[in-house]
């Protein structure tokens, strides 16, 4: 294992993605940037040098080679309330839809976010906030959601890449209303697709095109890709948070599976308003750490999902030892703001020894500015979480969201949130 907080030792070159490695002993050997070391070779001593010179660097590094530079809240973004039930899941929750129109034209780009909060629950309501897979009405068997109109991904119940009723309530068990309503918090969630369709379409379609200069047909290489367009509109769905006084904007853990788990941490990275971060089996470009030859490579992803990064990243994949950052790096932006971060045994793809370390070589800013890092040195047993200001845990099974992954979630919000 590579120390990576402090790695000033010569390490070994890595093997740049001569295909896809499973075997911990053939993953070589690397060094990660320093997180309390600036370009320059400055010391951060601080929690000023952190936030004035370590921080603006790290971030700007992630925009221009990474992820890409997104743009600010649109002037004209405007926000509707579609339909309210106050009687929603046999009297438990209040269901409301809310429309954003992002250039504040019904006919222009919009997205619709799904909420549930707890009916009997005094306002405001903390908030968990995700992005799903498959449309607002998979994540529960709720006739009254509203069905998606958008572009999907092929797969059962789906017909011309548009949902079908088959498809109603289909992710529920990766969303776990109930149990959220339970423990007394909000579930707040949006079709990803209705941001940015997840294909590689030369970002002619969802909200690129509306932010283009005269002239520009695509994003500029240090521009955000897809995984830049969903970061962006999970703020812009905190920002109608901020409007609902049923809900309480200050107490949002942002949380995203696989792709969406890469989109979570960059959001939270970006916007510091979001007050918990949960990445769920994020790997590569999440929390997997990139100079690991170990599952999904930076080539690979870039390879198969042209569409996701800035297109500064593709630089990098044959040169991968020359990335500016690594995703510890990522981690710690979030910082002193509690992140969890968790892994698989059976997705072996994401690199849950990847994620660990991701972790753990974060965890030296979150000391530097007053707060826990995660309480392990070394890599749990499986279902055994460490909880600290960094969190971690690798459970049994495959790449998913889990129940027990909830039961993590929730606690971890009720530690940080003071509430049962």
């Amino acid at each position: 294992m590579v120390l990576a907080a402090a790695c000033a030792a010569v390490c070994l070159a890595q093997p740049e993605d001569p295909g896809i490695n499973y075997d911990e002993s053939k993953v070589g050997g690397y060094t990660l940037p320093d997180p309390l070391v600036t370009r320059s070779g400055e010391r951060v001593r601080n929690a000023r040098d952190w936030r004035e010179k370590r921080r603006p660097e790290i971030l700007g590094l992630f925009e221009s080679e990474v992820y890409g530079r997104s743009p600010g809240r649109p002037a004209g973004m405007s926000f509707e309330t579609t339909s309210l039930e106050g009687q929603a899941l046999g009297g438990k929750a209040v269901r409301k839809e809310v429309s954003v129109y992002f250039t504040g034209s019904k006919s222009g780009p919009k997205m619709q976010i799904l909420i549930y909060r707890p009916r009997d629950a005094k306002p405001p309501v903390p908030v968990f906030l995700g992005l799903n897979f498959g449309g607002n009405h998979t994540v529960h068997s709720d006739p009254g959601i509203t069905l998606s109109k958008e572009w999907m991904r092929p797969g059962p119940g789906i017909t011309g890449n548009r949902a079908t009723e088959a498809t109603r309530g289909r992710a529920a068990e990766s969303w776990q209303v109930e149990k959220i309503l339970a423990r007394g918090y909000a579930l707040a969630t949006i079709y990803y697709g209705d941001i940015d369709p997840d294909y590689d379409d030369g970002f002619q379609n969802g909200v690129h095109p509306i932010f283009y200069r005269p002239g520009q047909t695509r994003p500029a290489p240090d521009e955000w890709g897809s995984i830049g367009a969903w970061a962006w509109g999970l703020s812009r769905a905190l920002d109608y948070l901020e409007t609902d006084t049923d809900l309480d904007a200050r107490r949002v853990a942002v949380m995203g599976h696989s792709r969406l788990g890469k989109t979570a941490l960059w959001a939270g990275a970006q916007d510091e308003r979001f007050s918990i971060v949960i990445s769920n089996n994020s790997g590569e470009g999440g929390a997997a750490l990139a100079r690991r030859w170990y599952g999904e490579t930076v080539k690979r992803i870039n390879t198969s999902f042209p569409h996701w990064f800035a297109g500064n990243f593709k630089r990098y994949n044959d040169a991968v030892s020359a990335l500016p950052v690594d995703q510890h790096l990522l981690i710690a932006l979030i910082a002193p703001r509690p992140v969890y971060v968790a892994s698989a045994e059976e997705d072996r793809w994401a690199d849950p020894r990847g994620e660990f370390l991701g972790a753990l070589h974060a965890s030296p800013v979150y000391r530097l500015l007053g707060a826990e890092g995660l309480p392990a040195s070394e890599m749990p047993a499986v279902n055994q979480p460490v909880l600290g200001g960094v969190a971690y845990h690798v459970r049994s099974g495959g790449h998913a969201v889990a129940a027990f992954d909830w039961e993590q979630y929730l606690a971890f919000a009720a530690r940080h949130w003071k509430r049962r």
